[in-house]
């Protein structure tokens, strides 16, 4: 990547982290050149991106500022989960949500997909149909139960970027990443154990654990830093807890990522306890700037780590591919794969690997990259646009998601349903917690292009928060003016 662009990158994230306020005037070109050693050009150049996606804007003879209209919302607060192992409830909500059918009058803003519409997917796309022409079917027969050995060899050479040294025999492919966290939890744990979550949490996750029959811990986690390891200390000395499941990574729901300094913090942590830690990473290839965060495994020295990622949200869900690095886990782990699906669909393996072999996934990341991180701004200014006054939201890292804050007392599953005969869907914020906390969050998709029909959809949504608002105003002032009328009543 060139200077100009890891330059805009850096300068893009303090101004979304806040360290340069609306307003305030940025450092001068030649100020950045010296600074980081480059160019007069290059830092110009680093300005006019800027300058493209909103970030800064130019005045004459005084340099460039942060525009000031871009005033984001307060970022939501640090939950107060339960501070003990609960039970996992929420499935209906969450079978309700993954049981929706693509449908073209609704538009789906609660579903985790990617921009599957891109060009850059058209290599894949050919590829895919060449394997299935061949005369030898590759793509019939059984595979090894690790995967295509092919594969594997790519996976393992991407996962330079992320800090990791593995090779192809580390790593076992799995049907998507939902596949490498069950395996990963089911490998470890057993009905009765604890496993220690962030909150809010994938819901995926937690509804394995809850088909497992184990109990979930969450954990109180920052929307900028991510979980709290004073918390999770806390809870290691109190509970005996089996597994610490965490997606430090371009966080789903939140967005953050976690700072090395903590990422190696809670390594240290989950090393004094003897603990295990399954790292979902399925988002760390989608952040916003580049070189890509380190994964906890990365600093992994015992093997306690067991990484799971997949192609779901870097190329397309459909695939069914992911992966896990399953550590000293290994053969545990390839037992549990053996008497679930036994081995991957090998098709869709081959034509990855020939996607990835041929240099054409750096590229279309670079694409979804600057595409996600654009869309991301366009859905906070819409959020600011449309829903009232107070809301706070996310300040995503990376990846294509964005959690909205409403008022404590709102009721999300209402608007939910509210939307559902307006044609749009949304991800209600209790299936991202054990225990049903998070009712008045919500979590929506901004992957695809920004259009009209995507813009109305979400001005759809704040009109009927703004109204449902307004509704449940009414309703506690008819209880409360009789009570003070009788008051009134009394006193005369």
């Amino acid at each position: 990547m060139t200077l100009y662009v890891n330059l805009a990158e850096l300068l893009g994230t303090r101004i979304e982290q806040g360290f340069y306020r609306p307003g305030d005037r940025l450092p001068s070109v030649r100020a950045l050149s010296v600074e980081h050693g480059v160019s007069l050009s290059t830092v110009q150049q680093a300005y006019r991106m800027l300058e493209d996606s909103g970030l800064a804007t130019p005045k004459p003879k005084s340099g460039y500022f942060v525009p000031v209209g871009r005033e984001l919302p307060e970022l939501p607060a640090v939950g107060r989960p339960a501070q003990r192992p609960v039970e996992i409830s929420q499935w209906d909500q969450v079978l309700e949500l993954i049981r929706a059918v693509p449908r073209k009058d609704v538009v789906q803003l609660g579903r985790g997909m990617p921009d599957v519409t891109t060009p850059t997917l058209k290599p894949l796309l050919r590829g895919l149909a060449r394997i299935s022409r061949r005369q030898d079917m590759p793509g019939l027969y059984y595979d090894n139960i690790h995967g295509t050995l092919e594969l594997r060899e790519q996976i393992a050479r991407l996962m330079l970027d992320s800090g990791c040294q593995l090779s192809a025999s580390d790593l076992v492919i799995t049907t998507g990443c939902h596949e490498a966290l069950s395996t990963s939890i089911h490998a470890i744990c057993e009905p009765g154990d604890i496993v220690a979550v962030d909150s809010p949490s994938f819901h995926g996750a937690m509804q394995t654990l809850k088909g497992l029959g184990m109990k979930a811990l969450e954990i109180p986690t920052d929307p900028l830093t991510g979980i709290s390891l004073e918390a999770l200390e806390l809870a290691l000395e109190q509970w005996p807890i089996k597994v610490i499941q965490i997606t430090p990574n371009c966080n789903n729901p939140l967005g953050y990522i976690m700072p090395e300094s903590r990422k190696r913090a809670l390594l240290t942590l989950a090393q004094r306890f003897d603990v295990a830690i399954i790292e979902d990473d399925v988002y760390g290839e989608l952040a916003y700037t580049y070189p890509r965060p380190r994964t906890i495994k990365s600093f992994d020295e015992d093997g306690r780590v067991l990484l799971c990622s997949s192609f779901s949200k870097t190329l397309a869900p459909g695939l069914r591919i992911g992966w896990v690095a399953p550590g000293r886990y290994l053969e545990r782990v390839l037992h549990m794969k053996y008497i679930s699906t036994g081995s991957t669909a090998p098709q869709p393996q081959i034509s990855i690997a020939e996607f990835l072999k041929g240099g054409y996934f750096e590229p279309h990341l670079r694409r979804m990259r600057t595409q996600y991180q654009r869309n991301r701004d366009t859905m906070i200014d819409w959020v600011t646009r449309y829903f009232p006054a107070g809301t706070r939201a996310s300040r995503p890292q990376g990846s294509f998601m964005l959690w909205v804050e409403l008022p404590e007392a709102f009721d999300t599953l209402k608007l939910n349903r509210a939307l559902h005969d307006q044609g749009v869907q949304i991800a209600v914020g209790s299936i991202f917690s054990a225990s049903g906390k998070y009712r008045n969050c919500l979590r929506m998709n901004y992957a695809a292009k920004p259009t009209p029909q995507i813009e109305e959809a979400v001005r759809k949504v704040g009109a009927a928060v703004i109204r449902l608002l307004a509704e449940s105003e009414s309703l506690e002032l008819k209880r409360t003016v009789p009570l003070e009328a009788l008051k009134v009543g009394d006193t005369a």
